[in-house]
C-alpha cells in the first residue's frame, strides 16, 4: 500500500434533556416547525441565556465515562459564521477551555485492540434545520428555516486523527454510542440526527510522519455512509496525489446514492471565526466534589457488561460484542434471561430470527411488539420439546403480529411437535418404504442419503416430528 489514511471525527451528539442549553423550549423531536421558540433561542435584542444545568451534569457524566480530565474552570465562547439556521450569527461553543479534556475509547477491528485519544469534549449550542423543496439545495426551488433544533445542547466529541481506515472509524462511532447510551445522555438516533459526524480525512506516504492536507466530510448520519465516504475520500485523495496534484482543504458532503464525495466550500481555519468570550453568560466553576458525586452515578458500561456476560453466562466474545453495542439490545437479552432461557439459545435468537424482525421493520430491541418474557416463554417450549426450532421460526412472526403467546400460537396451529415414537414409526416405515432408492444408496454407504429420508418425514409431519427421534427411528428401521 502507497497511502495510508488519516481520520479523525468530530461527533455531534444531541443531549437528552427536556429543555434547551439556555432557555425553557422543548427539545422534543418532530414538532411542528418553529413551534419550539422563543426571544433566547431566536436571539432576539434584549435577552439573557441561563446555562441549563443538566447539561454540565451530562457533560461531565460523559467526560468520565470517557477517562476525560473534568476542567475546575471553563467557559463558552463565541463562534461567529453566517448562515441561515443561524439566527444570531454567532453559535455559542466553547473554544480554548471546554469542559472537558483529554480522554480515549478503545476499539477492535479484525482481532487487533487499538486505544484512540481524544483531544476535548466542549459543550454547545445545536443549530437549526434548513428544509429544501428538493433533495438537495441545488435542486431546490426554495429553502425553508426550521428553528425548532436551535439552541438544543450538544456534546462535540473531538477525535485525535489516530484512526486508518474507515471500518476502524465505523467501530469507534459504534462504542462512542454504546457510551453515551448506557450513560443516559443521548439516545443517539442516527436517522433523527441527534448523533452526527464529520470526518476530517488526509493521506500520506506509508512510514511519512507529517500530515497531508486534509478535507472535512460533514454532517454524515449513518454508520455505513461514514465508513463508505472515509474509503471514497482517501481514494479520490490518492489519486489525486498520483497525478501530481495537490489536494485543497475543503468541506465536502456524502452523497449516499451516488456513494461519492462532493466539494460543499473552502474551509474555514478557527481564525475565520472570530471566537471571543461570551459576555452573557458567566465562567463555569466546576467543584472536585461534584465531580465525585457525578462519578458514583455512573452505570456499568459496555466493556464491562461484555465481559460479564463472556464470564458470568458463558457467552462467547463474538456473541457478547454483538449484544452489548446497543443497551437496548442488551437489557432486553438480560430480561429474556431473567424470564427463565438459556443464555446462549437466547443469544442466538437475539442475533438470529429476532434481529431478522427488528431490522424487516426499522425497530429497536425496546420497541419489540414481543416483550422480553414472551420470547422466553418460545425458547422454553423449544426447551421442553414442546415444538422444535423449526416449528419456532414460524411462531415468532404470528407471535409479533397478533401479540398472542407462543402457547396460545402452538394451541391455535396445532403446532405441537410429534414426540411420540409409535406415531413416528409408522410415518418412518411409510417413507422408508416409498423411497427405495433412497434406502438402497444408504445401504450402499451413502450415508447422505438419511437426509433426504428425513426432509421427506418432516414434510409428511408438516414439521412436527422430533428431529432427534426421527433420526433414532431411520437409523434403526434402515440397518
Amino acid at each position: 500500500m502507497k497511502y495510508e489514511s488519516v481520520i479523525g471525527l468530530e461527533v455531534h451528539v444531541e443531549l437528552k434533556t427536556k429543555t434547551k442549553i439556555f432557555c425553557g423550549c422543548s427539545t422534543e423531536f418532530g414538532a411542528e416547525p418553529n413551534t419550539h421558540v422563543c426571544p433566547i433561542c431566536l436571539g432576539l435584542p434584549g435577552v439573557l441565556p441561563v446555562l441549563n444545568k443538566e447539561v454540565l451534569h451530562f457533560a461531565i457524566k460523559a467526560g468520565l465515562a470517557l477517562h476525560c480530565d473534568i476542567l475546575p474552570f471553563s467557559k463558552f465562547d463565541r463562534k461567529n459564521y453566517y448562515y441561515p439556521d443561524l439566527p444570531k450569527n454567532f453559535q455559542t461553543s466553547q473554544f480554548d477551555l471546554p469542559i472537558c479534556k483529554g480522554g480515549y475509547v478503545d476499539i477492535e477491528v479484525n482481532g487487533e485492540a487499538r486505544r484512540i485519544h481524544l483531544t476535548r469534549i466542549h459543550m454547545e449550542e445545536d443549530a437549526g434545520k434548513l428544509v429544501h423543496s428538493g433533495a438537495t439545495i441545488d435542486t431546490s426551488d426554495s429553502t425553508c428555516v426550521d428553528y425548532n433544533r436551535t439552541g438544543v445542547p450538544l456534546l462535540e466529541i473531538v477525535g485525535e486523527p489516530e484512526l486508518r481506515s474507515g471500518e476502524e472509524a465505523r467501530a469507534y462511532l459504534e462504542k462512542l454510542r454504546a457510551v453515551l447510551q448506557y450513560l443516559g445522555v443521548s439516545d443517539c438516533r442516527l436517522e433523527e440526527g441527534s448523533m452526527r459526524c464529520d470526518a476530517n480525512i488526509s493521506v500520506r506516504p506509508v512510514g511519512s510522519t507529517t500530515l497531508g492536507t486534509k478535507t472535512e466530510i460533514k454532517n454524515i448520519n449513518s454508520f455505513s455512509g461514514v465508513q463508505k465516504g472515509i474509503e471514497y475520500e482517501a481514494v479520490r485523495q490518492a489519486q489525486i496525489l498520483d497525478e501530481g496534484g495537490t489536494i485543497q482543504q475543503a468541506t465536502r458532503g456524502w452523497e449516499e446514492a451516488k456513494g461519492i464525495t462532493v466539494l460543499q466550500r473552502i474551509k474555514e481555519g478557527d481564525s475565520d471565526y472570530r471566537y471571543f468570550p461570551e459576555p452573557d453568560l458567566i465562567p463555569i466553576e466546576v467543584a472536585p466534589a461534584y465531580i465525585e458525586e457525578v462519578r458514583g452515578e455512573l452505570p456499568e458500561m459496555p466493556d464491562a457488561r461484555r465481559k460479564r456476560f463472556m464470564e458470568e453466562l458463558g457467552l462467547p466474545e463474538y456473541d457478547a460484542n454483538l449484544l452489548t453495542l446497543e443497551k437496548q439490545t442488551a437489557d432486553y437479552f438480560e430480561a429474556v434471561v431473567r424470564d427463565g432461557a438459556d443464555a446462549k439459545t437466547a443469544s442466538n435468537w437475539m442475533l438470529g430470527e429476532f434481529a431478522k424482525k427488528l431490522n424487516e421493520e426499522g425497530l429497536r430491541a425496546d420497541q419489540a411488539p414481543v416483550q422480553p418474557d414472551r420470547l422466553a416463554e418460545l425458547l422454553g417450549l423449544i426447551a421442553k420439546g414442546t415444538i422444535s426450532g423449526k416449528i419456532a421460526k414460524t411462531v415468532l412472526p404470528e407471535m409479533w403480529s397478533s401479540g398472542k403467546t407462543a402457547a396460545a400460537v402452538v394451541k391455535e396451529k396445532g403446532l405441537v411437535q410429534i414426540t411420540d415414537t409409535g406415531a413416528l414409526e409408522e410415518i418412518v416405515k411409510k417413507i422408508i418404504a416409498a423411497n427405495p432408492q433412497s434406502v438402497a444408496d444408504y445401504r450402499a454407504g451413502k450415508k447422505k442419503a438419511i437426509g433426504f429420508l428425513v426432509g421427506q418425514i418432516m414434510k409428511e409431519t408438516k414439521g412436527r416430528a422430533n428431529p432427534g427421534a426421527v433420526n433414532e427411528l431411520l437409523t434403526k428401521n434402515l440397518q
